[in-house]
């Protein structure tokens, strides 16, 4: 059991439940009296937010959260599935669990999906990506607008901005935290 003094952001713990993620954190000592733990949380499955204060006696449990290594699959509708590595079982993750990651995942990707019990709550991507560009626009030069970069679009469907050389069938790397260009890849 954790106690409101543990509170910090990013703990994860379980309340009626449901596991929550501390987004924002305060300590408070009144003149008189307990201390306070004013806390803003998130519940990671639905991804509600809401403040809380807490008394330095407050208990809490852990939330029971695994990291598991697992492979991108494929897309099917709106649900994305993935096999563990180990057991070889599948699961499905929805796009909206998967945000943004979704213009950066590609068939046999190894990522880590975070389970709730035998729930996922989320993915884990690498860092970065390779993804081939499929349309450039040719660069006009003496384009007087400027702009050092222009748009192109890759694979996953994702546009970005990149450097005035890229065309199409390079091999860009992406970073996935942030979605922008890293460097051009051989191959």
């Amino acid at each position: 059991m954790l106690s409101a003094a543990d509170l910090r952001k990013g703990l994860k713990i379980e309340i009626d439940g449901e596991p929550y993620v501390v987004v924002n954190f305060e300590f408070s000592k009144p003149g008189k009296g307990q201390a306070l733990y004013r806390t803003k949380m998130r519940n990671m499955l639905s991804g509600n937010q809401f403040d809380r204060t807490y008394r330095s006696n407050d208990k809490f449990k852990k939330a029971p959260l695994e990291e598991r290594a697992m492979q991108y699959l494929y897309s099917q509708g709106d649900e994305y599935v993935f096999m563990d590595n180990q057991s070889y079982e599948q699961i499905s993750v929805t796009r909206e669990q998967l945000g943004d990651d979704v213009n950066f995942m590609i068939d046999n990707m190894d990522v880590q999906v975070l389970m709730f019990g035998e729930r996922p709550i989320g993915v884990t991507l690498p860092i970065s990506v390779n993804l081939r560009v499929i349309k450039a626009d040719p660069w006009a030069k003496g384009d007087t607008t400027g702009s050092d970069t222009k748009p192109v679009t890759v694979e996953t469907g994702y546009e970005l901005q990149v450097p005035p050389f890229v065309n199409e069938d390079d091999l860009l790397q992406i970073d996935t935290r942030t979605g922008t260009y890293m460097t051009r890849v051989k191959g």
